[in-house]
């Protein structure tokens, strides 16, 4: 007699090969990389020169940048922040969350001058959105930065499921939509709603994001098309542009930077 598996069982076993199938070519990325840092004392952090000179760019700029986490990390996430740059401004502004120092009773935020581009210990960091503009960008900054000072999670961070630098970036990019910040699968801590939520607007700011304290949930929205969350990692198609999200991987197609 031959047994066959029922339709629920199939589609589960399709989706742990998306997610761990992805994950081990990351690790085999990872692994054959000879460029890593091996010493976090050592890494790069300069400028990947990307981001234009802010003392030759007059106009207010607002970029979001992604590199992948030092060490071990590396294989399954990226850490993202948000870079700054007022109307005639000669230095760039970064917005992140980091976790060193909170023990010690330092802020989770970090709001300060830098290089809008740098390495992240020694990871060449992905511009995956940008606006440019006058008046109506220096707005978008100060929102920007207020919203960054209200951040609920400022004297707590946790590398999984969150909140970390990634839930950080997905609660600005709410506060801000105008952005239209669609984060990277790789950004695990984004599916993290602020405060214990469970439902919420998508990091874009637009469609819905349903989330159990960043372990399962959901997300249906414009700008990330359909996403699934499973233990923090991410798989999801996105239609605008074309693209599949996979969990170690990424963003496997057409680029989304304006």
């Amino acid at each position: 007699m031959r047994i066959t598996a029922s339709w629920p069982l199939r589609l589960a076993l399709a989706v742990l090969l998306l997610l761990v199938v992805p994950v081990g070519v990351a690790l085999s990325r990872h692994l054959s990389d000879d460029s890593r840092p091996g010493d976090w004392r050592s890494a790069r952090h300069d400028s990947s020169g990307q981001a234009p000179d802010a003392r030759n760019t007059p106009e207010a700029l607002i970029q979001v940048y992604a590199a992948r986490a030092f060490g071990w990390r590396g294989v399954f996430g990226v850490h993202t922040w948000i870079a700054t740059k007022e109307s005639d401004a000669d230095r760039y502004t970064r917005l992140e969350v980091v976790g060193w120092g909170i023990g010690r009773g330092m802020d989770a935020v970090r709001i300060h001058k830098g290089e809008a581009d740098g390495y992240w210990y020694g990871s060449e960091p992905t511009l995956i959105r940008q606006l440019r503009g006058g008046a109506e960008v220096d707005a978008l900054i100060a929102r920007l930065h207020t919203a960054a000072r209200a951040y609920p999670h400022n004297h707590e961070y946790r590398l999984w499921p969150g909140p970390n630098s990634n839930t950080f970036i997905a609660y600005l990019g709410r506060a801000v939509p105008e952005l239209h910040l669609d984060l990277p699968p790789t950004a695990i801590g984004k599916d993290y709603l602020p405060e214990g939520g469970l439902v919420a607007s998508a990091p874009s700011g637009g469609g819905l994001q349903f989330s159990l304290v960043g372990l399962i949930g959901a997300t249906i929205a414009a700008e990330e098309g359909i996403e699934v969350n499973l233990l923090g990692l991410s798989l999801g198609i996105d239609l605008s542009p074309p693209a599949l999200k996979l969990p170690g991987v990424g963003r496997v197609g057409m680029s989304e930077v304006d």
